[in-house]
């Protein structure tokens, strides 16, 4: 049972700890979905700025194709310019015509040239802007990535950690499995061993009982031959012409009006709150009297169901009066039963109160019809109770009268034969269960005016509580009717057999045989008790009155069977507690044998070593395995005293020597018949015991096998979770190394073009610079020719 417990406790604390991990888990995924929204916000920004790098891209071509028209432009000007010097040079005896061409030409180019370096300088600030916003957003690009991958790490962290966890978790379940599937091993044995005794035993009890059955035929034919004594002259009186006492008839009476008591009493109780819900109901609907003063005939009836306690109270007191009147040393029978006629006057004088207050009742639902707020549901309502009230009252004076029958033969004798008391039980028990039905269908009645009460604006909260303490003692008075009913018709064969009937007569018996029959039973218990003693012959039928103590002493009596019922959970407690004895001694001897291996071990190391040494060391050696010895012998010895001692416990037959020695046959075959019962009893508990336990542990075992099912499905599920998020960490990785390089690319990229711009800007503008020089000194030629 500890290791039930430790087992238990174990599993509440896996428990606890698989709901704190999957409340991480549940915080882990809501991570990785935020990592998963901001990776994909990182990804939509590094698309944006893709897409900007190529309009950049494009701006840079369209300008270096620019750049390039321009220094073919600038070539071609460059070639005009030679070609018009040339003509110059050729022609400088024509007149003024072709200066002024020449100077209108170079005055074109020159505004070309200016326009061309103004929009150079523009698209130089232009690129130097949008390299500064590039390595802007390279950089926090970059710190981003690097709180991204720290995000990661502590992420991996956290699933190594409930991955470890999770296996620690599903070691320890599976050690756990390997240990109760020992367990279940080593009780399904038990459970067979105990089987095959329990058959044995089944045996050996089906023999006792025939042997048994045979003494008890021999006996009741040796009683119907001889015993009796019937006199045809006064066969009514004859004090030996009476019926023998019945205890079981007389302990089955008694229990059977110990369950009708208990009924009663809820009956009782439920009557007493109806009638005083009912009382608190008309102090407040229609009229409250709080507030305004009721009706002259609701106080009437008010009074009368204050009076209830009076007539319900002694229904209750008269028949404990006859419970009590019940015992195991009367005899119980309608002639005899003289309390019966005081519960049956009670129970008529509580059917004149109803009779009494019935018509007041019926005279509050007409006054609640008459209210302003009354609907025509309610009214419908209000007459089904009256009917309702009617017809319960109606079927307590049908009560009343089967009870004064039954009542009538302890008062006047020959009342009443024996099928006529058999009809009057059987309509008794339909008569409860017309009783039943009423308060049944009065009680669905009244739940359907108070939910219709309730949607009335006026319904105040003192009234729909004292409705609901009504409907509740309806419910109870229902249920307590129902349980009356079923109990009268289960035992309805008991009520109309005949316990005691004189032999050879068809009456019943009269209070004078069952004084004869209690006078008979006194004087056959004296003659029994004492039989031993040397006392002469008053009855020459010794064997049969021996046969008769044999069959009285074996039939086994209600408080024998409960002293058995406890005395075998006593054996039950105390097995239990040699079981948990036993399973430490096993655990104790384990640990001592496992120390005895050890020393086992040590001192064959000793030996080994004192082999390879002096002759003093043999000497120590061989002190110290006699000690061994000497120990291994003691504990061999008390080894052997336990196990004889359990032996003892656990004998098929315990056998105690004695000294005197009995001579009697009888006496000894009679200890050894009630040693096998007793025995028989003992392994018939134990077999109970062991089954009981044998199903619990299984379904036990089921359930953990459940639980290591549901178990092994989470942590599956879980590690293919954590696979996912690593293929997606993964993931994210190679996208950011891609994005890494491609960005590294572009940006080698667009520096190498920055530069070949730069070695372009800087040939176009030393091309212009000697231009301008060749154009200033041509200009001045021509001013000094």
């Amino acid at each position: 049972m500890a290791n039930v417990t430790d087992l238990q406790a174990k599993y509440t604390k896996l428990a606890q700890e698989y709901s704190k991990l999957r409340a991480q888990n549940q915080v882990l995924k809501k991570a990785v979905v935020d990592e998963q929204a901001n990776s994909s916000s990182l990804k939509e920004q590094l698309k944006q700025r893709d897409q900007s790098l190529r309009k950049q891209e494009q701006e840079m071509d369209s300008l270096s194709f620019r750049n390039q028209q321009l220094a073919k432009r600038v070539e071609l000007l460059q070639e005009e310019l030679a070609a018009s010097e040339a003509k110059g040079k050729k022609g400088k005896s024509k007149g003024d015509s072709p200066s002024q061409h020449s100077l209108q030409t170079k005055s074109v180019f020159d505004e070309d040239l200016q326009k061309k370096i103004e929009e150079n300088e523009r698209l130089h600030i232009q690129f130097y802007e949008a390299d500064e916003q590039h390595r802007r957003q390279e950089a926090e690009l970059r710190t981003r990535l690097e709180e991204m991958e720290r995000d990661s790490e502590q992420h991996q962290t956290v699933v190594n950690g409930l991955t470890a966890k999770y296996s620690e978790t599903i070691e320890r379940l599976q050690s756990d499995k390997a240990r109760l599937e020992v367990k279940t091993q080593t009780l399904e044995r038990e459970a067979k061993e105990c089987r095959i005794r329990t058959e044995e035993c089944q045996q050996q009890l089906g023999r006792c009982q025939s042997e048994l059955n045979k003494q008890v035929k021999q006996s009741s034919s040796v009683i119907q031959e001889k015993v009796p004594f019937n006199d045809t002259k006064f066969s009514d009186y004859n004090s030996l012409n009476v019926p023998p006492h019945n205890r079981r008839h007389q302990l089955k009476a008694r229990d059977v009006a110990g369950q009708a008591l208990s009924f009663i009493q809820d009956l009782v109780a439920a009557l007493l709150n109806f009638h005083s819900y009912t009382e608190q109901r008309v102090h407040i609907y229609p009229l409250d009297s709080s507030i305004e003063p009721i009706s002259p005939l609701n106080q009437r009836f008010s009074q009368y169901l204050h009076e209830n306690a009076a007539y319900v109270r002694p229904l209750e007191d008269s028949f404990l009066q006859l419970y009590q009147s019940i015992t195991e040393d009367t005899v119980t029978v309608l002639e005899t039963v003289i309390k019966l006629k005081t519960f049956a006057d009670n129970f008529s004088s509580y059917t004149h109160f109803l009779q009494k207050i019935l018509p007041y009742q019926l005279k509050s639902l007409e006054e609640e019809c008459e209210a302003p707020l009354c609907t025509a549901a309610l009214t419908a309502k209000n007459q089904e109770l009256q009917s309702d009230m009617k017809r319960v009252t109606s079927v307590f004076e049908k009560l009343q009268n089967y009870i004064n029958l039954l009542a009538l033969p302890s008062v006047r004798q020959d009342a009443m034969a024996q099928s006529s008391t058999s009809a009057v039980f059987t309509q008794l028990a339909a008569c409860l269960h017309s009783l039943h039905d009423a308060v049944v269908e009065m009680s669905k009645h009244y739940n359907q005016k108070a939910s219709l009460e309730q949607e009335l604006p006026t319904v105040t909260q003192k009234l729909s509580t004292t409705t609901e303490c009504l409907l509740g003692s309806l419910g109870s008075l229902t249920s307590s009717t129902g349980k009356l009913a079923t109990f009268f018709s289960n035992n309805l064969d008991f009520f109309t057999s005949s316990g005691y009937s004189p032999r050879g007569s068809t009456l019943g018996l009269n209070p004078l045989q069952a004084e004869c029959m209690l006078a008979n039973k006194k004087k056959a218990a004296a003659y029994i008790c004492a039989i031993k003693k040397p006392r002469p012959k008053s009855v020459p039928y010794r064997e049969a009155l021996s046969n008769r103590r044999i069959l009285t002493s074996s039939t086994e009596s209600r408080e024998g069977l409960t002293q058995q019922v406890q005395q075998s959970q006593e054996k039950i407690a105390r097995l239990e507690q040699e079981k948990e004895h036993w399973l430490l001694e096993a655990q104790l001897g384990k640990v001592r044998l496992e120390k005895e291996n050890q020393r086992i071990a040590d001192l064959e190391v000793q030996l080994a070593a004192v082999l390879a040494g002096s002759p003093n060391s043999h000497a120590a050696a061989a002190s110290t395995l006699a000690q061994s010895h000497e120990e291994a012998e003691i504990e061999q010895k008390t080894a052997g005293k336990e196990t004889t001692l359990c032996t003892s416990l656990v004998g098929m037959l315990c056998t105690t020597p004695t000294v005197e020695h009995v001579g009697d046959e009888e006496s000894r075959e009679q200890l050894i018949k009630t040693h096998y019962m007793t025995r028989v009893a003992e392994l018939t508990t134990q077999l109970q015991v062991s089954d009981s336990k044998a199903v619990h542990f299984h379904s036990e075992c089921r359930a953990l096998a459940k639980r290591l099912a549901i178990a092994e499905k989470s942590r599956e599920t879980l590690s293919e979770e954590v696979k996912l998020a690593n293929q997606k960490i993964t993931h994210l990785q190679d996208e950011l190394t891609t994005t890494k390089r491609s960005y590294e690319d572009q940006l080698s990229m667009m520096s190498d073009h920055l530069c070949s711009m730069n070695d372009t800007l800087s040939k176009q503008r030393e091309e212009i610079d000697t231009l301008k020089l060749g154009s200033k000194g041509n200009a001045k030629k021509n001013k000094g020719r």
